[in-house]
């Protein structure tokens, strides 16, 4: 599949997605929200991908939203915009695949609220964050508002989001919104150990961590448990558990086969 506005790499299980528009701090076109939606589907469906490993080309990850395409928008256009990212967001949040966002520059906008529907966030020293919205005259309209309390708690989240301030990775990673801070020069080499480790897991037994977890943040703790108890009973039956637990009897490394 071309795209134009973003890379698609493949090799060891792990589709690299860079956001390639440079010149542009990789700012989220609706070309190229277009284009990630394609993407993250194409990674879902193909069967020698594993992960999902986010990234931007140049000095950042993403720098929001393309300004000039929201300047004249309207109400109704507004909402139908924020409605799509939603979606192509939600389809990265839901991946039955891991995904890790490589945060190597700044992050604001609607490139944090990108970075916060992968499932893991590691920054490189030099990445920053925030959510700058209300400099404009608007609020997140990818979800910014309803993740990052969800990651951070709602009195650190409403303090990024009224204020508008930008933070380092390093105040990132103190607050729970990054799971790691390495230097950049190391940063993809950690994320594609960090994947390697996941990908020799069980496949079926990580897509369904991920559904657990997202599911059951909504709902009630006895609901949520319920939910993990059907998982755990659904994979009893599943040859990747009969391997697992041979495999760690006979103290050897499992072959899974996602079945």
């Amino acid at each position: 599949m071309a795209y134009e506005h973003l890379t698609f790499d493949v090799a060891e299980r792990i589709a690299t997605v860079t956001l390639n528009r440079p010149d542009k701090l990789n700012a989220l076109s609706d070309a190229l929200m277009g284009e990630l939606g394609r993407a993250i589907d194409e990674a879902r469906v193909r069967p020698d991908v594993g992960a999902v490993l986010l990234t931007g080309a140049g000095r950042a990850f993403g720098a929001g939203a393309d300004i000039s395409e929201l300047a004249g928008q309207s109400a109704v256009q507004g909402k139908a915009r924020a409605e799509r990212g939603q979606r192509v967001f939600r389809r990265f949040e839901t991946s039955p695949k891991p995904t890790i966002a490589a945060v190597n520059g700044v992050a604001l906008g609607g490139g944090c609220e990108l970075a916060m529907a992968c499932h893991l966030r590691i920054a490189s020293e030099s990445a920053k964050f925030g959510q700058p919205e209300v400099k404009l005259g608007t609020v997140p309209g990818y979800g910014g508002t309803q993740r990052l309390p969800r990651l951070v708690g709602k009195g650190r989240a409403l303090q990024l989001l009224l204020t508008g301030e930008t933070i380092d990775a390093a105040e990132a990673y103190r607050i729970g919104l990054v799971n790691r801070v390495v230097p950049a020069a190391q940063l993809m080499d950690v994320c594609r150990v960090m994947l390697a480790t996941m990908l020799a897991q069980g496949p079926l037994a990580l897509a369904h961590c991920i559904e657990a977890v997202d599911r059951g943040l909504d709902m009630s703790l006895d609901d949520a448990i319920a939910l993990e108890a059907s998982f755990f009973g659904l994979l009893s039956a599943t040859a990747d558990k009969a391997e697992g637990m041979r495999a760690f009897l006979e103290k050897r490394p499992a072959s899974f086969s996602g079945a």
